[in-house]
């Protein structure tokens, strides 16, 4: 029992400070195989640090940040937003993606699964304890059923059916099997609607770094967008979008990815005094080592829309011109001063959420309105009118494209969700894309250790 307590002292400490990589984690000799005992949770500084240790985690190298293993960057070049420079980025920008992929196993797979386990010990913590204020203890419940949610939302679309773990007792979850897309998705929205009611309206730090009732919110909106229950989406985002004294669409789009911007809804903040992982990655200073931006995109936008020259920049070598996403200008801090945060959930993805749950419902009128909003906002000042229902949904994937281009893998999960993802790949990818690569493959290290987790279709 003593070295039982010792293995959970050890895990409050690695992950209040954030400084664990996943095989270390994943290495603890003795899991975690009961609830954490009430005395680790014996006050609220040391529960919250259990919370904040994810955040910082999530906004340094890996799945969650920019950088080349990051959600954004591989679903970009999975779909038709980013090409690849480099051959270790070449399956995912190929489709052809190993099991035994490291970027696969290693971040997208294990680091999430490792916030999922924080998420479960914290909650199982939470239950325990008697020496945690009452609105502490409801505000760190929130935010664990937040980010074991958004967790999960990523599995889910990344790879599909995937073991639901709700547990810390490392017994059943080296057992657990894949779980449906219904069950995955139902737990989703049981995490949200119950961290919507335990969150504060306010943010709990003068900063937008830790999810408040509005992020729940927001995130529900968009998983009853990808359900297609299209009333629930509208309701859910427009919640959000009335909550006008706290966000706003920003007229100025040099701005909008600035910490604490006024159409941020959760943001991370870049750990260890460096700026985000996006900024360092994206921003071109010589010939890409790893990604660019395809030139054929470019056409899509309208001539004066100011995306086109405020959100994409360009590097030439001499002879080639090379562009690259730069709504994060900064790569390096000056006189160390920090200004913008990695943005998760923003105000204008709400506005295009309820564009599309209005338009799927037959309220074209409405959905323009939201439409015109955004386009306005990027210079396209004549407004969209008398659009049919086909016309209109067409023009919210048009904006959600040019809008969310390569944040946070919104173009792959669209193509996805919309079933477009082999008429407009297919074309662009060739012989290398089938129907089976939508879906990633489970990591070959998970097949090995769990023989209940199976394979997607399509991978060896």
């Amino acid at each position: 029992m003593k070295n039982i307590k010792k293995q959970l002292v050890l895990f409050i400490l690695i992950i209040a400070s954030g400084n664990y990589s996943c095989k270390k984690f994943l290495k603890i000799d003795a899991p975690i195989n009961a609830a954490t005992p009430a005395e680790l949770f014996s006050n609220d500084a040391i529960a919250t640090s259990a919370i904040t240790g994810i955040y910082s985690k999530m906004a340094s190298f890996g799945a969650f940040a920019g950088g080349q293993s990051s959600i954004s960057v591989l679903c970009g070049l999975s779909s038709d937003e980013l090409k690849s420079h480099s051959s270790t980025l070449d399956g995912f920008y190929k489709n052809e993606i190993l099991p035994s992929e490291g970027k696969i196993g290693l971040y997208l797979w294990a680091e999430t699964y490792n916030y999922i386990y924080i998420t479960n010990a914290t909650l199982a913590g939470l239950e325990s304890s008697t020496g945690i204020s009452e609105i502490t203890k409801r505000q760190l419940e929130g935010e664990a059923k937040f980010v074991r949610a958004i967790s999960y939302f990523y599995l889910v679309n990344l790879f599909g059916e995937v073991p639901l773990n709700l547990s810390t007792d490392y017994r059943i979850n080296e057992k657990n099997g894949n779980s449906s897309k219904e069950l995955i998705y139902a737990q989703i929205v049981k995490d949200l609607t119950e961290a919507e009611t335990l969150l504060q309206s306010e943010y709990v730090t003068i900063e937008r770094i830790r999810p408040n009732k509005w992020a729940a919110k927001a995130l529900l909106s968009r998983v009853y967008l990808y359900l297609e229950k299209w009333d629930l989406a509208a309701q859910k985002s427009a919640e959000v979008i009335d909550q006008t004294a706290m966000y706003s669409l920003l007229d100025n789009l040099d701005n909008v990815f600035l910490k604490n911007s006024q159409e941020a809804i959760w943001q991370l903040m870049p750990t260890q005094g460096s700026n985000t992982q996006e900024g360092i990655f994206f921003n071109l200073i010589a010939t890409p080592s790893f990604v660019s931006i395809p030139p054929d995109i470019l056409p899509k936008f309208d001539a004066s829309d100011l995306r086109k020259t405020k959100w994409i920049n360009k590097y030439s070598d001499g002879s080639v011109d090379y562009y690259f996403p730069y709504k994060y200008k900064i790569r390096t801090t000056v006189n160390g001063q920090i200004s913008e945060y990695s943005m998760v959930i923003r105000l204008a993805e709400l506005f295009l959420i309820r564009a599309e749950a209005r338009a799927q419902q037959g309220q074209t009128s409405l959905a323009l309105e939201d439409l015109n909003k955004i386009r306005k906002r990027a210079g396209l000042l004549t407004p969209l009118i008398g659009l049919d229902q086909a016309q209109c949904l067409s023009e919210v994937a048009k904006q959600r494209r040019l809008e969310l281009f390569s944040e946070w893998g919104h173009r792959w999960f669209d193509l996805k969700r919309t079933k477009q993802a082999a008429s407009v790949l297919a074309p662009l990818k060739g012989p290398t894309w089938q129907e089976t690569d939508a879906l990633y493959p489970i990591p070959l290290d998970e097949i090995n250790r769990n023989h209940n987790v199976k394979q997607n279709p399509g991978y060896n």
